[in-house]
This record gives structure tokens, sequence and C-alpha cells, in this order.
């Protein structure tokens, strides 16, 4: 089987940990090949930007979609789903939805951690779009600028753990998703540092694409 995951951004490094964390929690059958968008920006951090990225990540799909069995589009937004379900005939899954979906799964209240403030309003609509706005918590931001945040890990872990704190003891979440493609490695990272569920985007991608072709 295999899996294509599509970075709207233009970082081959988020490409690459992105494919890496896919490849972690897939069966050992399942290929997954990372594939970076040509164009854009280095980190998307604006409507505009996840606007913009909808065109490319649209035109890698539909080029890839003949030699795969499934896709992921890897930005906490989802850009160009509903566009690539129109124009292929393989399964098409979204980083921001299937986390939505996976944290509402239970009936728990659920928030959000992430580093851009910019698209809060973007992320708050697609949980609407998603069905699930009643157990929807809000969303709690990072401190600092998101680019210097994600070139230093160990300070993106600590920044996203004080907005993981905030959402459970100010706002009630009993599940926090970690909002971010480039995210990745600290979802992963912080899952073990809290007792209430942690949901990593791209795993949650990946487990609901599988269950689509299995």
């Amino acid at each position: 089987m295999r899996i294509l995951l599509i970075n709207p951004n233009t970082s081959r490094a988020t490409t690459e940990q992105m494919a890496a964390i896919a490849t972690s929690v897939a069966p050992a059958d399942v290929d997954v090949v990372g594939v970076t968008a040509p164009r854009g920006v280095k980190m998307i951090l604006t409507g505009d930007e996840l606007a913009a990225a909808e065109e490319a990540v649209v035109e890698i799909g539909i080029a890839e979609a003949a030699g795969v069995d499934g896709i992921i589009i890897g930005a906490f937004g989802d850009p160009g789903l509903a566009a690539l379900r129109e124009r292929v005939a393989v399964p098409v899954v979204g980083i921001a939805e299937a986390a939505i979906l996976d944290a509402a799964s239970t009936g728990r209240p659920f928030g959000v951690a992430t580093t851009t403030p910019a698209l809060v309003d973007f992320i708050a609509e697609r949980v609407r779009e998603l069905g699930v706005a009643a157990l929807y918590t809000g969303i709690r931001l990072t401190r600092g600028d998101p680019m210097e945040l994600v070139a230093d890990p160990p300070l993106l872990i600590d920044a996203l753990a004080e907005a993981v704190r905030e959402a459970i003891d100010k706002d009630g979440a009993e599940a926090v998703i970690i909002g971010g493609g480039p995210l990745g490695q600290a979802a992963i990272a912080l899952a073990p540092r809290f007792t209430t569920p942690i949901i990593a985007p791209i795993p949650a991608a990946m487990r609901r694409l599988l269950s689509r072709l299995n």
C-alpha cells in the first residue's frame, strides 16, 4: 500500500518529519511518500496563506493519485481537501479533520493548542464544519513568534505544554489537539507529560485513512 502525504508548505524538512511520523504509526507494508509544495511559504501562518496553498495541494494530488492508495493533506486547515476529493478516486484525509473527529469521538470536550494566532477563526470554522462545535472549548496559543518556536524544538515543546495546561485547567478540555503539521514531533513528545489525551494530527490522519482503506 502506498500513501501520499502532501505538505502544503515549502519546507522539505517538515515534509520529511511528517512522513516519518506517518510511517511510524503505519503497518510495515505501507509506504508513505511525502511531497512538498513547489511554491508558497515555509510555514502557513495566515488565512491568505492557507487559501493560497489549495492550488498546489490539488495539483500534487491529481498528479500523484494514480500511483497511490490514499492521500493525507498535512496542514492544519485542510487546504484543498474538498476540491481534491472531487477530483481523485482515492480517499483523501486532512490532518485537522482527522484530529478534530478523533478528539470528539467519545463526546468529550476538546481544545486546540497551537502557535498561529491568525488561524484561530479558521480552525474554529473547521470545527463547525465538522459538526462538533458543541464540544469545542477553544484555542490556546503559545507565546512568541511561531517561526522561532518551530526552529527551537525544546522551546516549542515547553510553549505548547503551557498552552495545553491552559486548555485543560482554564477551558475544561478533556482532550487537546496540537494544531499544526510542523508541530508533529512536539505533539508526540507532549503526550507523556499529561494524563489528558494529547491528539497528534498526523497519526490521527493515518489511522483515519487506513480505516477507510481496510
